[in-house]
């Protein structure tokens, strides 16, 4: 009896070893980091800087790969459904880690099911900017511009589903404004259109905007946090306009697809905390308008989960469906 006992073990062992050993060599060649949106953006932005640090501490190239499109699933996808071996990583948003699912009636994968948690990386606040053309200096002057205008104000956000489009829709709804959204393909391109002119106003991810609104590109018309922003002292919330209780943040974090050893998810995690509590991750971080937030892939799972219990009733109010 203790024979068949001692091969059913040796055999499950050489099953498992060769998920040991790739955790224990990993990485052994580079690794392509999957960021969900165009390159220029608020969220490739922190990611190269992720990606930069990983590659100095982990020894191999971590290669930040733009995959842009359907509100960040075409990434989503590309990520849920690569290989579980460690040498694909996703750098995504609230959108294809969460809230995309509340509302895209042909996900090509749940967020929830295939993509495991890796680490929270940090969380900034959205802005509403408009182009020096847009006739309206802070939000109280939007909302009155939009109402005596109706459907003649252009809203730029990053793509159908995300996180500017939801804050967009919800805004007009608070507002009881009518304004006219209009996807892009990620923050890049919507940057370059808002600071030409190309439409009257953007609400996006905060970090890439800074420098523009720092030089008097663009002009900051709120923020959408319960408070102000430490980077835009000025610029009023939503709130302090008249609607209390309107809060959106943005966040920023890493996922794997489901079935990564949990050996490699631990030394991304542990790699990037320490770059997250490090003096220099913190000045990039804060360059960026970004506030570091760490934690474990627990931490995560959970946080997830509570975006998805907040938006849901929103959406379906709002009856955004893709």
């Amino acid at each position: 009896m203790r024979v068949p006992m001692i091969r059913a073990a040796l055999f499950a062992l050489a099953l498992a070893f060769p998920a040991i050993a790739s955790a224990q060599t990993w990485p052994a060649r580079p690794v392509t980091f999957i960021v969900p949106f165009s390159a220029g953006g608020s969220v490739d932005l922190v990611a190269r800087a992720v990606a930069a640090e990983l590659s100095e501490k982990l020894g191999q190239q971590f290669i930040v790969d733009n995959r842009s499109g359907a509100g960040g699933n075409i990434g989503g996808a590309a990520a849920a459904k690569a290989a579980p071996d460690g040498y694909t990583l996703m750098f995504g948003t609230p959108g294809p880690i969460a809230t995309n699912k509340l509302m895209y009636k042909s996900l090509p994968y749940d967020p929830e099911r295939d993509l495991l948690p890796v680490i929270l990386v940090s969380q900034s606040p959205l802005v509403i900017v408009g182009s020096l053309s847009t006739p309206a200096k802070d939000l109280k002057e939007l909302i009155a511009y939009a109402k005596a205008n109706p459907g003649k104000v252009n809203v730029g956000v990053p793509g159908n589903g995300t996180l500017g489009h939801i804050t967009s829709v919800l805004l007009q709804q608070e507002t009881a404004t009518e304004m006219v959204n209009v996807p892009y393909r990620g923050s890049g391109p919507l940057i370059g259109d808002v600071v030409a002119g190309q439409v009257n106003v953007s609400m996006d991810f905060m970090s890439a905007y800074l420098p523009l609104i720092n030089d008097g590109k663009l002009r900051a018309l709120a923020v959408t946090t319960s408070k102000r922003a430490r980077e835009l002292p000025n610029v009023m919330t939503v709130q302090e306009a008249g609607f209390a209780g309107f809060e959106a943040t943005a966040w920023y974090a890493i996922t794997a697809p489901v079935g990564t050893p949990a050996d490699i998810v631990a030394k991304v995690n542990a790699a990037v905390n320490a770059y997250l509590a490090s003096d220099k991750g913190k000045q990039q971080l804060d360059v960026i308008g970004m506030q570091p937030v760490g934690g474990t892939p627990e931490d995560l799972k959970a946080f997830v989960a509570s975006e998805i219990k907040k938006w849901a009733p929103i959406v379906k109010a709002a009856n955004i469906s893709m």
